[in-house]
């Protein structure tokens, strides 16, 4: 009876065969792909570490994996659990360790003790989302108590040059140049002595990187392709709509156009136009929407979309609910018109809205989690924005200027 009810353990032999086999594949293939030169651990003892690292690419988790040696368990959203059996073959071949975004999720945290204390090491990004803007964004403070109690090395890996490579908004991967290495390793020694906010500082210094410079060429034919991903206010229209092509971005209510060059700079077609770099747009995109009082913002939607819907089962499996949905944001709440019913998410007792990938929106609703998943245009960013300007300003907490990402 006692060894039927003995927990089995999360690591398992497989998962170093499988790693030192897709090593030996994926290694060559990123290099060729991504240009990435990435330098070796070769401090690493044989002992379980924390690996954080900061998240530009869908690849970053290979690119760690080719720094250090034996298996790593990722840290990862549900969204991959909940694909039925392609998730069922991921979970066997590398087991990693399933979070909810947006959420404090104790089971992942247990978890994560679990494979520590069996020797694992652990593996995730304190941003919790890649960059849309070339910087590296917000981390949750939430990570420090994690490292604590797991008691063991923090190593800090940086990678640059992705986000000029493959940025969040874009579905090319172009020619130029990136880099992956350790750049600190804190021993439970020595943040045994630090405060949080000591050792919360640390982990930001060490993993912040802004691609915001025209150090570097990035070459590809689409530069500027679904950049409307990532931004929806215009300097000269305020809340706008944005279509994009080849190198070229246009307001689609002023016309007017910018070109995004191999320098990763924004250049205006005719015009002087306000922003050097994404990240100079992006900051004031946010400045905008922190001014904004989107309470007023109920009575006809701020934008219309079109979306596949689905209802997502956590680490199991998508139910669609509807193929073409009309989406409607207000300032207050997200409405899904059905054609038979509507779905109306109303924002006060609505928990997160987040984006997943590139443009996948999911929200979570009385204990449910909705996706939308819209065409290759479809910009979720705005719906997190508005979400969380709105919960801001719920609280009475007017001036706080984080968005969410």
């Amino acid at each position: 009876m006692s060894k039927r009810n003995k927990k089995k353990k999360w690591m398992r032999p497989r998962h170093k065969l499988v790693t030192e086999i897709l090593r030996v594949f994926l290694s060559p293939y990123c290099r060729l792909r991504y240009g990435i030169k990435v330098s070796r651990f070769k401090e690493q003892e044989k002992r379980p570490y924390l690996i954080l690292m900061n998240h530009q690419t869908p690849f970053d988790q290979f690119f760690v994996g080719m720094a250090f040696k034996g298996p790593i368990y990722y840290l990862a959203t549900e969204d991959i659990f909940s694909n039925g059996w392609v998730s069922s073959i991921i979970r066997y071949l590398v087991a990693p360790i399933p979070i909810k975004k947006q959420t404090t999720d104790i089971k992942a945290i247990l978890n994560c003790i679990r494979v520590s204390k069996e020797g694992g090491t652990i593996a995730l990004a304190p941003e919790g989302n890649r960059t849309y803007s070339g910087r590296t964004e917000y981390m949750s403070p939430s990570i420090v108590p994690l490292a604590k109690k797991l008691g063991v090395p923090i190593v800090l890996f940086r990678i640059e040059g992705g986000y000029g490579v493959e940025p969040r908004w874009s579905d090319v991967i172009r020619k130029g140049k990136m880099k992956g290495y350790v750049s600190r390793v804190i021993p439970p020694e020595e943040y045994a002595s630090m405060t949080d906010d000591q050792l919360y500082t640390e982990i930001k210094d060490g993993l912040y990187v802004n691609e915001a410079n025209a150090n570097d060429e990035f070459r590809h034919k689409r530069l500027a392709e679904y950049l409307e991903r990532a931004v929806y206010i215009c300097p000269f229209c305020g809340l706008s709509a944005f279509e994009s092509n080849r190198d070229i971005i246009e307001c689609k209510s002023c016309h007017r156009q910018i070109r995004y060059t191999k320098h990763k700079e924004l250049v205006g077609v005719g015009f002087d136009f306000p922003f050097h770099f994404v990240a100079d747009w992006y900051n004031y995109q946010a400045d905008y929407v922190n001014a904004l009082d989107v309470t007023a913002l109920t009575e006809k939607p701020i934008y219309l979309e079109r979306a596949r819907a689905l209802e997502v089962i956590p680490c199991e499996k998508k139910n669609l609910v509807a193929d073409n949905a009309a989406v409607s944001l207000y300032g207050d709440r997200i409405v899904l018109d059905l054609q038979a019913s509507q779905l109306c998410f109303e924002f006060d007792s609505t928990s997160a809205v987040t984006v997943l990938g590139r443009n996948k929106l999911n929200i979570y609703s009385d204990g449910k989690i909705y996706q939308l998943k819209g065409d290759k245009r479809f910009n979720a960013l705005k719906f997190v924005h508005i979400y969380h300007r709105y919960k801001n300003i719920r609280k009475g907490d007017e001036n706080n200027a984080f968005l969410g990402l």
